[in-house]
Formats: structure tokens, sequence, C-alpha cells
């Protein structure tokens, strides 16, 4: 195995794309816009879900 060596570990090292500090940023934003609209959308599933139970009256 080639790369199981410290000079195929480099080379593959080399290869590696670092994000900028403005590409992780704005993955960052995107990452906090995704996990906020999932939890706002759970958080009105549930309330949805407990409003009609109560209304079912179960």
């Amino acid at each position: 195995m080639k790369w199981f060596s410290i000079k195929g570990i480099l080379e593959e090292m080399k290869k590696v794309h670092w994000p900028t500090a403005k590409e992780l940023a704005k993955s960052s934003l995107t990452v906090l816009l995704f996990s906020a609209a999932f939890t706002a959308f759970f958080i009105l599933c549930d309330f949805v879900a407990v409003w009609f139970f109560r209304t079912v009256g179960i």
C-alpha cells in the first residue's frame, strides 16, 4: 500500500483543499440556518400534533 507511508501521506495532504476563512464562515452559516429551519419545522409539527390530539380529545 503506497499511501500507507509517510511519503504517501504527505502527497495526499498536498491534495487536500483547506477552506478559506470566508468559505468556512459561509458553510457554517448555511449549517446554522438549515439547523434553525429544521428546528422550527419540528417545533411547528409538535404544536400542530398537540393541538390536533387535544381537539380530538386524546
